[in-house]
């Protein structure tokens, strides 16, 4: 699976209540969801985020609740993957119980400003920074969390295998 797209970068510890604030939880519609990603944090994110746009951040991306409203609000919105130095354990399996892809790849958030053109491949386990020509590894999926991904979450998985 390839992904690119334009880099909405953030800093460190970024937690759930920035991704989707509280005071939406009772909807659970995606697409609702997807309209108020990042609303109170980033107030121009859902005008730049385009489908396909990569979020890239530091570490502990995803700290805070276990909601699993945050992942499902940053898919919603288009997002085709994040990248951070490291990821709040919950939120990284909430992810990828939805097929959202999150990587590890400290060397690519180091380098990466706002707008910067990002690719990845998830099977290679390689991700590159277009606009500044560097390309880096990591560490790719176990095939279970491969297999869930491809089949579009953890819930259509189990449909398949079932």
């Amino acid at each position: 699976m390839k992904m690119k797209g334009k880099a909405h970068v953030y800093g460190e510890d970024v937690n759930t209540d920035q991704i989707l604030p509280g005071r939406y939880l009772n909807i659970s519609a995606a697409e609702e969801l997807g309209k108020r990603c990042m609303e109170d944090f980033d107030k121009e994110f859902c005008v730049r985020a385009k489908p396909g746009d990569v979020i890239v951040a530091r570490k502990n991306y995803g700290c805070g609740s276990s909601r699993e409203h945050a992942p499902v609000a940053i898919k919603a919105n288009g997002i085709s993957c994040v990248i951070a130095d490291s990821f709040g354990r919950i939120f990284y399996r909430n992810a990828i119980n939805i097929a959202l892809p999150l990587i590890e790849c400290p060397d690519l958030a180091a380098i990466t400003e706002q707008s910067d053109e990002i690719e990845v491949d998830l099977a290679g386990g390689v991700a590159t920074n277009l606009t500044k020509g560097k390309t880096f590894n990591f560490p790719r999926y176990p095939e279970s969390m491969t297999n869930i991904i491809n089949a579009g979450g953890l819930i259509e998985y189990t449909r398949k295998t079932m």
